[in-house]
């Protein structure tokens, strides 16, 4: 059987992602396991960082499990494991973060994270609740039968500005565009909450775990 390894640093929403993706597992044959534990990516097929909260808070949770950074790296980077990246797990991806204080990322997708500035004054920060997603790589498997127009939930007030638009999969408008989603090789991320998202998040699970 396959295992999900979902990386527990002190700053994901672990039960309600690790509860979505146990519903698709379920039916992939996928196990999950919920871990702080390096050594146990190794026998993981797929592994996803999620991340709640500021940039450097995630950041300096995740640098602080001896080896975790070290571990993803090589299963990740070397052996081209999937990796997905949810919410400020998406973000920490990025060269840099700017919410409070400049932060160093993992920087394996080129780009930045910064403050969303809508050009509608009257639309407020942070960017929560219901968008619509916009797909730019309609044949990436992440993103197999979803179309534009479909519905995903966010609640972020930093985005993730790509150097290369080829890695963006999806945007979403906020009187601005907005990454909703990205991917380069097997490194994967969403700035919505897949487990939140309801269909389209199942699906997102879904094609995740089938790659």
């Amino acid at each position: 059987m396959k295992t999900v390894a979902i990386i527990d640093y002190g700053s994901g929403n672990l039960h309600s992602a690790a509860k979505a993706f146990e519903r698709v597992a379920s039916e992939t044959g996928h196990k999950v396991l919920v871990t702080n534990k390096p050594d146990q990516l190794k026998s993981a097929s797929h592994i996803v960082l999620p991340g709640v909260g500021a940039f450097g808070d995630c950041r300096q949770g995740l640098f602080a499990v001896a080896g975790m950074v070290e571990a993803l790296t090589a299963e990740v980077i070397n052996k081209k494991k999937p990796f997905l990246g949810i919410c400020v797990g998406m973000q920490l991806l990025a060269e840099k973060g700017f919410e409070r204080g400049e932060h160093q990322g993992l920087g394996w997708i080129k780009g930045e994270v910064k403050k969303i500035v809508p050009k509608d004054k009257s639309l407020k920060v942070p960017h929560m609740g219901w968008n619509e997603l916009r797909i730019k790589q309609a044949g990436h498997q992440l993103l197999k039968g979803i179309k534009d127009g479909d519905h995903a939930y966010f609640v972020h007030s930093y985005g993730f500005i790509c150097a290369d638009k080829k890695n963006v999969l999806a945007e979403v408008e906020y009187s601005g565009v907005i990454t909703a989603a990205i991917g380069r090789e097997n490194i994967m991320g969403v700035q919505f909450h897949p487990e939140k998202s309801q269909e389209t998040g199942m699906k997102i699970i879904g094609n995740f775990l089938g790659i």
